[in-house]
């Protein structure tokens, strides 16, 4: 399955509309309901929602039951960015509970309503915000119950810790508890509740530990991989050694020979079972098997020129003046192409499902990041009932855009089906490799001019194949124009499926124009924070570099300094951060080492500011990968790469100091937290280089090799 660089959700866009009657999820006894619709970007309107298949009556609700305990129950999903404790604490806040009484129950497609996915850093700014107007409005309910008990005005009660209250008499109260009195109270969320104001906070905007953290360091917390039924098979499947192989000959005699080992065979799908998966890998191994391999000239070195042959007319994303124009008024002209190679997303935990029939009821539970429309996957291809299949989803090990994607809970559900027994599929590392959905390899080619007062006249942007996403500047320039290229229809650009990865082509984008900008401030001789600022206008993005050049202490210098400092900014999912980065480089063996890195970010109201660091400091560590040594090599149609010997992802001894700033802005909606600080590293890390050792390298990753040669190149 291929899907377009950048648009997280073009694979999903033809699944029909869910067709299980969503009233089904509301048995659940008495309590107060709440339920309401909220889309997956911030930008859909209603009748995009509808247009897209998803539910305009309601997609998520929220239970206060009889016990007091309040539930919201999501189609969302926890794969490690803490959004299981920071939804829990806007509905607490907005609720006026205590936030040990909030449940989240997510991913379970028995139990929650349909949701498209969790992916794009949508979950805490778009759906948070209506779950917190839910909130808001569930209260409200209660207060309006209270008032027919406690026979008071809805003016003269308050609410705190779980009750309403007299306001005149606080010992004068009612717990939520008690309100329904074993009645079913349902309200639609038809308008915006009037939530609170950040003066009003609680327990929002403070620092709350992650309510899954100690599962998870003492190995309590469940994976897929975890899940053990009685008489579970675990399957090992034959894979093709090459993207485009096809099976031409399977000789199966030498594993049906292995005790207690079942084999099957239905087309070209072959697999070996058993109760131990070492005698399954030795079934595995067993099996001889011949494959036809087309030869491709198409190999990580010639893949930009393929790209570059196979592009289409372009796209124009962003337009404004006239370039000649700015040509003109150009006392000089930049011109740089930059490259980016395929990245994998390397989770630590492998696609892994354990998929279960009994009866007619297919249960899975899988890591995925996309639980309903896995479940439509196995309805379609298996040729189950919607109702007879259930997915639910344990915690991810981390999923980055890859576990949208979900074969190996199909093929659990497929051998479930065939043998009739409770079948475990958990992917190797070189299986992970071979069938991720890899974050495109990509091109930017720019031409850029600065006057002879060093003002940027004109800007000319080209992205090929990484996709829109971050293309956009944000600079003052009079003249410029972005277009955006992908395969001229006919033609096929990636020799294997390409796919979201944290924050999109923003990371390709960002390394580009970042380091554009920092080409044009040398050339104007001006220091290159302060040529940014200067081309800047007053908001955000520009507040944003402030506090990490004054974080980071920043002096200004011409570039390059010797000092080996770095500067990028950007926006990705509505928020805005700057990144600055001091490195060492080794000129003899072109090894860098980042010493520290600053971050600064505007989020809007900051949730929950431990988790949001945390998501910070993730993001800097992995693109430390993409930076500087993550690459996906292939041959004709082979993955090179099998394991993490030869596709290097970042250790903690790479580790620099890491300091986070939080801007704070409590008066704007909350944004994405997950993926914004990653978009930086590439371009903050080449910046940093370049002012090191006065070489620039163009691109990513910035191996030894690379550094060497550009050092060459001097």
């Amino acid at each position: 399955m291929k899907t377009s660089p950048g648009l997280e959700t073009d694979f999903m866009d033809n699944l029909p509309a869910p067709r299980i009657d969503r009233r089904e999820f509301l048995k659940l006894g008495g309590g107060v309901f709440i339920l309401f619709s909220v889309g997956d970007f911030s930008t859909f309107a209603e009748a995009q929602q509808s247009q897209r298949g998803l539910p305009t009556d309601f997609n998520a609700f929220l239970r206060i039951g009889e016990d007091g305990r309040v539930s919201c129950y999501t189609g969302k999903i926890e794969m490690g960015q803490g959004v299981n404790t920071s939804l829990a604490q806007m509905l607490a806040d907005e609720l006026d509970v205590q936030l040990d009484v909030v449940d989240m129950v997510m991913g379970d497609t028995d139990l929650c309503p349909y949701d498209r996915g969790t992916f794009g850093s949508q979950t805490t700014r778009s759906f948070g915000q209506a779950l917190r107007a839910a909130g808001a409005e569930a209260k409200r309910v209660l207060v309006e119950l209270a008032s027919e008990q406690l026979k008071l005005s809805v003016e003269t009660l308050g609410t705190e810790n779980g009750s309403v209250f007299d306001k005149s008499n606080r010992n004068n109260r009612v717990p939520y508890a008690r309100l329904t009195q074993g009645k079913r109270i349902e309200r639609h969320l038809s308008q915006a509740a009037i939530r609170k104001m950040p003066s009003e906070f609680r327990v929002m905007n403070k620092p709350v530990n992650r309510r899954d953290a100690e599962d998870k360091v003492t190995g309590k917390a469940r994976y897929s991989a975890d899940i053990q039924l009685p008489g579970m098979l675990y399957a090992r499947i034959l894979r093709p050694p090459a993207h485009g192989a096809k099976l031409t000959g399977v000789d199966l005699s030498s594993a049906r020979k292995i005790s207690d080992v079942v084999v099957i065979q239905e087309g070209d799908f072959v697999a070996v079972l058993h109760q131990y998966p070492d005698v399954a890998e030795q079934a595995l191994s067993a099996i001889q098997a011949t494959f036809s391999t087309p030869l491709s000239v198409v190999n990580d070195t010639t893949i930009f020129d393929h790209l570059l042959s196979v592009a289409g007319p372009g796209q124009v994303v962003s337009k404004e003046g006239d370039l000649p124009t700015g040509e003109r008024a150009s006392k000089s002209v930049i011109e740089r192409t930059y490259r980016d190679g395929y990245k994998a997303h390397a989770p630590m935990e492998p696609h892994t499902a354990v998929a279960n029939l009994e009866g007619s009821k297919m249960t899975v539970w899988a890591s995925t990041q996309t639980p309903f429309p896995l479940k439509d996957e196995i309805v379609r291809g298996l040729g189950f009932s919607p109702e007879n299949v259930r997915i639910i989803t344990p915690y991810l090990g981390g999923g980055f855009g890859g576990k949208s994607r979900n074969l190996q809970a199909v093929e659990a559900a497929r051998l479930a089906k065939l043998t009739g027994k409770p079948v475990q599929v958990a992917w190797t590392r070189q299986e992970e490799f071979f069938y991720d959905a890899f974050r495109p390899a990509a091109i930017v080619k720019i031409r850029s001019g600065i006057t002879g007062n060093g003002s940027i006249a004109f800007w000319d942007y080209s992205v090929y194949f990484a996709g829109q996403r971050g293309s956009q500047h944000f600079y003052t320039i009079p003249h410029y124009s972005t277009r955006s290229f992908e395969a001229e229809p006919g033609k096929s650009a990636h020799p294997f499926a390409t796919g979201p990865w944290r924050a999109p082509a923003n990371n390709t984008n960002t390394f580009a124009r970042e380091s554009q900008i920092d080409i044009m401030a040398a050339e104007a001789g001006c220091d290159p924070l302060e040529f940014r600022l200067q081309h800047l206008p007053e908001g955000n993005i520009k507040s944003v570099l402030k506090a990490a050049g004054e974080k980071f202490g920043w002096k200004p210098a011409k570039g390059p300094s010797g000092r080996g400092y770095g500067i990028a900014c950007g926006t990705d999912a509505g928020t805005f951060v700057a990144t600055i980065a001091e490195v060492a480089v080794d000129k003899r063996t072109g090894d860098v080492r980042v010493q520290r890195v600053v971050c600064a970010q505007d989020m809007g109201l900051v949730i929950n500011p431990a988790g949001a660091s945390i998501q910070m400091e993730g993001c800097i560590m992995m693109g430390l990968g993409y930076a500087l040594k993550e690459d996906v090599r292939f041959k004709n149609g082979e993955i090179l790469n099998e394991n993490f010997d030869t596709y290097e992802i970042p250790r903690f001894s790479w580790l620099p100091k890491i300091e986070t700033v939080l801007m704070d802005n409590k008066g704007a909606d909350p944004q994405g937290g997950g993926e914004p600080a990653i978009i930086t590293m590439g371009g903050a890390i080449a910046n940093a280089i370049f002012d090191a050792i006065g070489a620039r390298v163009f691109q990513l990753p910035m191996t030894p090799e690379r550094i060497k040669e550009a050092l060459a190149k001097k």
